[in-house]
């Protein structure tokens, strides 16, 4: 962990825009703040100050000015954000109208497409006035079911223009995944594309969307983009319009923003739906504005030189995340498809072609691309990438030394780690600070962060309950359904009154940087010692011999033991050989608590669409518990092979 990896010259660091911020909130406050620690304790300190000068420093559009920053920074949950300012999310977004790229998209096998901040805006505007002719007003629901490509973006910002709530799903969720989500929030409106493009392979949609509509009575237009072919058939798809046909005749006139409260619902976003129904969390057009812009002007140091790219879906918190830089003036690129088609090098291609400045991508893919022996510095101009961003489960230190040998040896690393629930992060980059193997540079600005041990209080260089002990405002102003806030207390305040509980295990270290350790409801804890799973993948990526791996904790004998699953490489066979050397790994690296009771060999490690492993499910399973929502894994046959081991059943 204290191994150093990268430090900002002196130069990079007064032109980063954290230096100009901090500079900005010593002139303002008569503060001589010189290091990113001292700014950070600030934050959390001041927090009406600190949020304040976030609202300026990112020169937010409001039509109404704020009352006050906050009505009580001590109430968590319910303190009021920005009372009495109006504001519109889509606004602030749409506040570049030139000739400069918006976004670079490029669809699986097919030509790069770019559209200018002109094109955006005008192809916004069109389909807001279509919208508004269709009936849509404040507060309905628009819902995506549609590939990462330059029309979701459009028509969420066309929705939110007119102060109406987005939600979206990737088109690879089955029916009963959209149903479990959309069905919750009754829509008005579903944008879908014809099918997408996997591996090569056109894949139809609008199947699905037939049947998915026979559940969701609430649907009054069904607005089909062309994708996968130029002229799709819509006949069988009930209220269907063609994307054209929907804007035809309109004229990309200047928009009229609706002009709402600070804490409007913007977003609807769902939990992962592994272990129930997914939890539908309403966040605010405000909260999400200002929490995100300053992760990306300040945490990510986006200007409008930058080109911004990150491999995800619209069924992930991060296109949300992405679609925000456009308040930046940057360049989005998107990519929809395989990232390993057709080759291993597919996104370093688009990054060398689109002269990527910080490409964001999973520590799934990290993975996926050192096994597969890709060195993209080796084969690809990266002259302009400056950062890799990382999030979606820990980094291992494999990790992060395979992206300075093998990417580039002079960026900032920033892993990344927050939540659907914030739309954002607790702990992420400093363009400021050093990067160390294996930890996060630091904790958000205004993200009152700690390390929580079992009495409840706060540890550093110790294993943790990560917890925010003050509020923040991107927190869900509530969930779908939940009229008197029992599944929203439940979620984040049953452990810690009035402290927010996210449930990941972390350590937070001296230098104020953070360790990740998976999640602590995945915690194994053995002799009642709790232990991250996390502790044990970073060994378990350093061999060769196993493509990938899942552990869990299995009640046994009134204690819990640490079995581990293991899905052998190509050609690999498990021996005991094998096991002998994968517990003297773990035991020498992480502790003779670590070493797991059982090794079981199985042929498939089960992942959500957000490529997270979904460790809660396979407990379930090999304590012969159902799992009742498979709709939320990518790969739900891989749960069979966990059911009724014998190996299970032995000492």
């Amino acid at each position: 962990m204290d191994k150093l990896l990268w430090q900002p010259t002196e130069a990079q660091i007064q032109q980063s825009n954290m230096y100009r911020y901090m500079q900005f909130v010593n002139q303002r406050y008569g503060h001589a703040f010189e290091t990113y620690p001292d700014l950070y304790q600030w934050s959390v300190d001041a927090i009406p100050d600190f949020w304040a000068s976030i609202w300026d420093f990112m020169e937010i559009r409001a039509s109404r000015g704020y009352d006050q920053v906050v009505d009580d920074p001590t109430k968590m949950p319910g303190a009021r954000w920005f009372p009495g300012a109006r504001l519109n999310f889509a606004e602030n977004l749409l506040r570049y109208r030139d000739d400069r790229a918006a976004i670079i998209f490029k669809g699986e096998s097919l030509p790069v497409q770019r559209l200018s901040y002109a094109e955006l805006y005008a192809a916004v505007s069109r389909v807001a006035s279509a919208l508004r002719d269709s009936g849509v007003t404040v507060g309905d629901r628009i819902v995506g079911f549609m590939p990462n490509m330059p029309q979701t973006i459009i028509a969420m910002l066309a929705a939110t223009s007119l102060g109406a709530t987005w939600s979206s799903c990737s088109p690879d969720f089955g029916i009963k995944g959209v149903l479990d989500r959309f069905g919750q929030i009754q829509p008005k409106v579903i944008f879908t594309a014809n099918g997408y493009f996997f591996k090569g392979k056109a894949i139809d949609s609008l199947g699905r969307i037939t049947d998915i509509l026979k559940q969701l009575p609430s649907i009054e237009r069904v607005v089909v983009v062309p994708y996968t072919e130029e002229d799709p058939d819509i006949g069988a798809v009930p209220n269907a319009v063609l994307w054209e046909q929907f804007i035809d005749g309109r004229d990309a006139a200047e928009m009229d923003f609706a002009q709402l409260p600070f804490g409007h619902p913007l977003y609807i976003m769902y939990s992962s739906g592994t272990t129930g129904l997914p939890k539908c969390m309403v966040q605010s057009a405000g909260g999400i504005l200002v929490h995100q812009m300053k992760e990306l002007v300040l945490h990510t140091g986006l200007t409008r030189e930058d080109t911004i790219f990150y491999f995800t879906t619209c069924g992930w918190m991060m296109w949300n995340w992405l679609t925000c830089a456009l308040s930046t003036g940057a360049t989005l690129v998107l990519f929809d498809g395989n990232p390993f088609h057709p080759h291993p090098g597919a996104l370093w291609e688009l990054a060398e072609q689109a002269g990527i400045t910080v490409f964001g991508t999973s520590a799934g893919y990290i993975a996926a691309l050192q096994a597969s022996g890709v060195k993209p510095g080796e084969t690809y101009d990266l002259g302009r990438l400056r950062a890799v961003l990382s999030t979606g489960s820990p980094l291992s230190e494999e990790g992060f030394q395979f992206v300075y040998d093998h990417i580039k040896s002079d960026l900032q690393l920033a892993s990344i780690s927050g939540g659907t629930d914030l739309n954002g992060c607790f702990a992420l980059g400093n363009p400021m600070g050093p990067v160390y193997s294996g930890e996060l540079q630091c904790r958000g600005l205004g993200m009152k962060v700690a390390a929580f041990d079992e009495t409840g209080q706060p540890v550093v260089g110790r294993q943790g309950e990560l917890v925010c002990t003050a509020p923040f405002p991107s927190m869900p102003i509530y969930f779908w359904n939940d009229p008197d806030m029992q599944k929203y207390h439940d979620a984040y305040f049953d452990m810690y009154p009035g402290i927010w509980r996210h449930g990941d295990y972390i350590v937070v270290t001296e230098r104020g940087g953070v360790v990740m350790f998976g999640r602590s409801d995945a915690t194994l804890n053995p002799g009642g010692v709790r232990i991250g799973t996390a502790e044990i993948y970073r060994q378990m990526d350093q061999i060769e011999a196993i493509a990938d791996c899942v552990v869990v904790g299995q009640q046994w004998h009134n204690d819990t033991r640490v079995v581990l699953f293991v899905q052998m490489a190509p050609g690999q066979e498990l021996d005991d050989d094998l096991r002998q050397a994968i517990r003297a790994t773990i035991r020498a690296n992480a502790s003779p608590r670590h070493v797991p009771a059982k090794i079981i060999a199985v042929p498939d490690v089960p992942y959500t669409l957000n490529m997270k492993k979904v460790e809660l499910a396979v407990r379930k399973v090999i304590h012969g518990e159902p799992v009742t929502n498979k709709d939320a894994l990518r790969n739900p046959e891989a749960l069979d092979c966990y059911a009724d081991l014998v190996e299970l059943q032995e000492d």
